[in-house]
């Protein structure tokens, strides 16, 4: 049995998505497909960027167009991936 400190954290997505964008839902979905194969590898967290703080984040990091998903903090995908990219690089990630 591992105790608390030999477990890994989740690593940190973030999915920068406005409401009206089809790449965005289109993102979403394959996240919610994909994700829940990885057991608790991975935290997903959506933020709106046309939001008040989504709008203040995607000005420090750069992101000028969604959908934009973060992994551990770094822009990984600044538009929408194909599926296998995707896979290819959830699973490359190290915890």
């Amino acid at each position: 049995m591992l105790s608390e400190m030999d477990q890994t954290p989740p690593v940190q997505l973030e999915l920068f998505h406005t409401p009206g964008c089809p790449a965005c839902k289109a993102l979403g979905q394959m996240l919610d497909e994909l994700l829940p194969g990885y057991g608790d590898r991975f935290r997903l967290k959506r933020t709106l960027a046309s939001g008040p703080m989504g709008y203040v984040r995607t000005l420090r990091l750069g992101i000028h167009a969604v959908p934009a998903l973060l992994i551990g903090g770094k822009v990984v995908f600044r538009q929408l991936p194909s599926r296998q990219e995707l896979i290819e690089t959830l699973n490359s990630v190290q915890p």
